[in-house]
Formats: structure tokens, sequence, C-alpha cells
């Protein structure tokens, strides 16, 4: 693994959503996310996800900084369709009342149907994960901290995000940290080593890990109470800002993308879009 990749630090780009309050991309993510695991049609969900990659496009967020997440992304998206389809593989039909098998036969019969519902489990993924990626990127931590506590969230709450979210960088400079080490002491993670092998050099990475974040909060909250956090019910924030004309123009549209996805529903009588009704 390279300096690059797997580099969830936040960096002013330069762009609009940058500028844009983090409750703003918080409630964008929450609600575009929530609305695309009610409505199960594959139209609305293909709109969502070019839109999802649109706007990480107009993020900056270069590949390399997010390829190992997206990867792990991808392997587990690939673990829960495989269970799906071996656990229920028959589901798709009961949901859309019809059996259209395209090959194979018995209870494992591939049908259009089921085909059409892991498409839709898949979309949500690649709707949810840029989403998410463009939140965590784009937004300072402590402006996204004072954003919560200004909607009405606890400022102990808020906080504990804030350093969640600060931590997140150093987390993962300490894993390639300690990868590293593990690698020059003879220990085989890369893709020539077999596969129990990598788990085991994974293993020997994720205790030190383990074992050196446990030790970081411990050092934080001794700090925080020696500071007197939570003595009083409220309190002040350095980054406090209003919110801004283009954190309302993207309430906006996240209200009309919104409004769609309930219109979808009452058209099309229920979460799903069936396609297969003659």
């Amino acid at each position: 693994m390279n300096n690059n990749s797997f580099n969830l630090a936040y960096r002013d780009r330069g762009t609009w959503l940058d500028r844009a309050s983090g409750a703003t991309k918080l409630l964008a993510f929450i609600f575009l996310s929530g609305i695309s695991m009610i409505v199960l049609d594959t139209r609305f969900l293909i709109f969502l996800v070019i839109l999802s990659l649109i706007v990480l496009k107009i993020s900056r967020v270069k590949f390399s900084e997010v390829s190992f997440l997206i990867k792990l992304v991808v392997f587990f998206m690939i673990i829960n369709l495989l269970m799906i389809y071996v656990l229920a593989p028959g589901y798709g039909a009961q949901l859309y009342h019809s059996k259209d098998i395209i090959f194979g036969s018995g209870p494992y019969a591939l049908t259009k149907q089921e085909l059409l519902y892991l498409v839709n489990i898949s979309l949500e993924y690649f709707v949810a994960v840029p989403l998410a990626l463009i939140f965590l990127l784009t937004t300072n931590p402590s402006e996204f901290a004072s954003g919560l506590n200004r909607i009405g969230i606890s400022y102990k709450i808020s906080y504990a995000v804030s350093l969640a979210l600060r931590y997140i960088p150093d987390v993962t400079k300490e894993y390639q940290q300690i990868s590293l080490s593990q690698q020059a002491r003879g220990n085989e993670i890369s893709k020539k080593a077999g596969f129990f092998k990598r788990l085991r050099g994974a293993a020997a990475i994720l205790v030190p890990l383990l074992l050196s974040s446990i030790d970081r909060i411990e050092s934080v909250s001794q700090a925080m109470e020696l500071k007197r956090f939570g003595a009083k019910k409220k309190r002040s924030w350095y980054f406090a800002e209003q919110l801004k004309a283009v954190d309302w123009l993207v309430l906006f549209i996240v209200l009309l993308i919104m409004i769609g996805g309930v219109i979808l529903l009452v058209v099309n009588g229920g979460r799903f879009w069936n396609p297969f009704i003659h």
C-alpha cells in the first residue's frame, strides 16, 4: 500500500462542496441514502448513482485516496449478494410475482426477477458509498461539530463525532506505518502472498493498531476530563457558521429528490418497480 492510498483526511480542494456546511452534507447523505433504501425503483436508483458520481467528480477526490476503501466495500458487497442468492434464490420471484428463468433449474435457477433485485441492492451501495466519501473528505470536523450542535444535537455528541472524524486520518496513517514495519520484518501481506498468509498478516497489523487506538482514546479522555469538558450545558464554537446560499440550494435539491421518491412509491404501489407486469 503506498502513501497516497486510503487517505481519508479532510482537505480543502476549493470546490463549493468545501464551502457547504457539514450539517448540510450529513443531512443530504442521510436522506439520499435513506430514500435509496426505501424506493427500490431501478430507474430512480440509477439516477441517484449518476448524481452521486457526478458530485464525487466535482469534489476533486482522487481515486488513489479512496481506492482501498472502495475495493473493501465492493468485496463485502459481492459477499452480501452471494449470500442473498444462496439463502433466498427465489426472493426476487416472490417480490415481482413472476418467474422468468435465465438459466439453470431447480431452486437455484437464476431468474430475471432475482437478478433485478440483486442489481437494485448493488445500486444502493453505489449511491451510499460516493455520498459517504464526499461527506468524509470535504467536511472540516470542527465545523461539522458546530453545525450538528446548531441543529439541536448535544454538543457532547457533536464533539464525539468531530473527534472520530479527526482521528480517521491518524488511524489510517498508523495502519500504513505498522503495515510497512511488518513487511520490513518479512511479513508478506501483498498480493504475492497466499490468502491465509495475508489474513495472518492483517491480524498482526490490527492488534497493535487496536492497542494504540485504545491508548489514544485514554489520553484524549483524560485531557478532556482535566479541562472539565461537559461541565456546562452549552459551549461556544470557533468554527460556527450560518447556513449559506449553497446550503439552502443543496437542501432544496435533496427535498425535490425526496418528493420524487415519495411520488414513485405512490405510482409503483409500493417500494418496488415491477417491469415484469404484462
